[in-house]
């Protein structure tokens, strides 16, 4: 299958980096994006495992999906994942430096483009996904109105939950300089992503599916119903198409 890039304009900060959203990300600085593949190899590997378990059984209890587009796929690291499971997968990313990386990792289709704005038509896709990007989003209404618009059936989230035990040495992290990716980021709960997908759905009808993991290795239970864990599955499955 072929790549395709779609190159888009954004506002260049005076530092030289590129601006989105009226902030500096992450995902715009090659510093952090060059290390994102070794972090999901290294540190990351246990937890990546259960992430993917979690999203594989929320999505596969919806029999129509079979095509899914995700937004915010960075370094495809899940886009490629998505096809081993079956799923007939697309990517999109804002970020040059990640799609460059992403290119040379995945065989499928790639667009460079915002998530507030898909270039896509309506039903393009079965499902949207978002794996830990979501939480970068400034208007979040906006972009779940624009996936339910172009993904049929649905939306899946992989989600940094805000109810970990983790969260405050995140914050540490971040007031000493030593994280540059949680800067940004607005972390929710299985509650409070439920009340967002209210506010901006409100005329649809659907139903949610969760499941949390992400915690401690020498904890007995890797998922629960319980809303703690650095990591939540989150689906919306559309009920009325």
């Amino acid at each position: 299958m072929s790549k395709l890039i779609k190159q888009e304009k954004f506002e260049v900060a005076p530092d030289g980096l590129r601006n989105w959203q009226g902030r500096k990300e992450w995902f715009f600085n090659r510093d952090d994006t060059d290390h994102y593949e070794d972090y999901y190899e290294g540190p990351y590997k246990f937890q990546e495992v259960w992430q993917k378990k979690t999203l594989e059984e929320l999505i596969k209890q919806d029999h129509r999906v079979k095509t899914l587009l995700e937004f915010g796929c960075g370094t495809t690291r899940f886009t490629r994942w998505w096809h081993e499971i079956g799923l007939e997968a697309t990517g999109g990313d804002i970020s040059p430096f990640m799609l460059a990386q992403g290119v040379q990792l995945f065989d499928g289709d790639l667009v460079m483009a915002d998530s507030h704005h898909m270039p896509f038509k309506d039903h393009s896709f079965d499902a949207l996904a978002f794996v830990t990007t979501f939480e970068y989003y400034k208007n979040p209404i906006q972009v779940i109105q624009e996936a339910v618009r172009v993904g049929k059936y649905g939306i899946i989230f992989g989600m940094m939950n805000r109810n970990t035990p983790k969260l405050l040495r995140r914050k540490v992290q971040q007031v000493f300089g030593r994280n540059n990716y949680y800067v940004t980021a607005h972390f929710y709960t299985p509650a409070s992503l439920e009340a967002l997908v209210a506010k901006a759905l409100p005329d649809r009808k659907y139903k949610i599916e969760w499941n949390a993991t992400g915690l401690p290795k020498w904890f007995p239970k890797k998922q629960w119903k319980i809303p703690y864990g650095d990591f939540f599955g989150f689906h919306v499955q559309l009920l009325d198409v």
